[in-house]
C-alpha cells in the first residue's frame, strides 16, 4: 500500500488539491469515469501537464482500499522547476550549466541517491520525463538525504524537445552509455554540459542516442557488465567536476 502522506484520493479531495496548486507527480482515475467533477479535474491536469493514468478499478485498490471513488493522486515531495530558468539562471550567475538528464529511472531509491550525489556536486537541475519515472516522494525525498529540497527538478512532456532547448542553449549532450568504445575519461565534459543516463534494464533510449554530441562509457575491467545507474551517475558527474576544476 502507498503511505497515506503520498497520495490524495476520492474525486473532490484530488480536485480541490489541484485547484490549490499543489505539485502532483500523476493522477490514476478508473476507466469508464465520466463525471463532470472528472472531467474538470482532467482539464486541470491538461492545463498543468499532469499525467493521467486510466487503470482498472483493481489497480486503484492495489495503493489504497480506502473510498478513492475512483480517483487518487500521487502528491511530489517537489516543487518542479522551469528548465529555461535554470539555465537562465546559471548563465546569469557566470556559471557553465551543468544538467543532469534521467531517461526512465524507476526506482525510487536510485533516484534518491543521483539527486545526492547532484546536488552536492553542484548540478544546477535534473531533468525527468513525466511519463516512466521514479515517483517523487518521501522516500526519494528520504534516500536523497534532504538533496531534493535544494536542486530543481523539471518534468518534461516531450523529453525530445527539452534535449533540443538544451542545445539551443550553448549545451553538450553527452550520453554516459555502453553504446560505444569511447571512454568518458576521452571526453571534453568543461563547459555548457547535460549528461543523460538512462534505465538499467536497456540503458538511453535509442531516440536520445541519436540526438547526443558525444556518448562515452565508463571502463569496466572486472566480471560484472555495468555499474548500478546511481553509481555510474556519481562516475560521470565527478569527472565532469574535474574537468570544469
Amino acid at each position: 500500500m502507498q503511505r497515506e502522506k503520498d497520495i490524495v484520493f476520492g474525486t473532490h479531495s484530488v480536485l480541490e488539491t489541484l485547484r490549490a496548486g499543489k505539485e502532483i507527480d500523476k493522477v490514476m482515475v478508473q476507466k469508464g469515469l465520466f463525471s463532470d467533477e472528472v472531467k474538470e479535474m482532467l482539464q486541470f491536469c491538461r492545463s498543468r501537464n499532469v499525467p493521467v493514468q486510466q487503470v482498472p478499478y483493481e489497480r486503484l485498490n492495489r495503493v489504497t482500499r480506502r473510498n478513492h471513488q475512483g480517483v487518487i493522486a500521487f502528491i511530489s515531495a517537489v516543487n518542479y522547476a522551469s528548465l529555461s530558468n535554470i539555465i537562465a539562471g546559471a548563465y546569469e550567475k557566470g556559471e557553465s550549466p551543468l544538467v543532469l538528464i534521467l531517461d526512465r529511472v524507476t526506482d525510487v531509491r536510485n533516484f534518491g541517491a543521483i539527486s545526492r550525489t547532484a546536488e552536492c556536486a553542484g548540478v544546477h537541475g535534473i531533468l525527468i520525463p513525466d511519463k516512466g519515472s521514479a515517483q517523487i516522494n518521501s522516500d526519494a525525498l528520504k534516500t536523497s538525504s534532504g538533496a531534493l529540497n535544494y536542486i530543481p527538478v523539471c518534468r518534461a512532456a516531450n523529453l525530445k524537445d527539452s534535449i533540443r532547448e538544451l542545445k539551443d542553449s550553448g549545451l553538450q549532450v553527452v550520453a554516459c552509455t555502453e553504446k560505444t568504445e569511447d571512454s568518458i575519461y576521452s571526453l571534453d565534459l568543461s563547459g555548457p554540459l547535460a549528461i543523460i543516463l538512462g534505465s538499467e534494464e536497456d540503458g538511453v533510449s535509442p531516440a536520445y542516442l541519436e540526438m547526443c554530441d558525444a556518448k562515452g562509457k565508463i571502463p569496466l575491467h572486472g566480471q560484472v557488465e555495468s555499474l548500478n545507474v546511481a553509481n555510474a551517475c556519481s562516475v560521470i558527474i565527478y569527472e565532469a567536476v574535474r574537468q570544469r576544476g
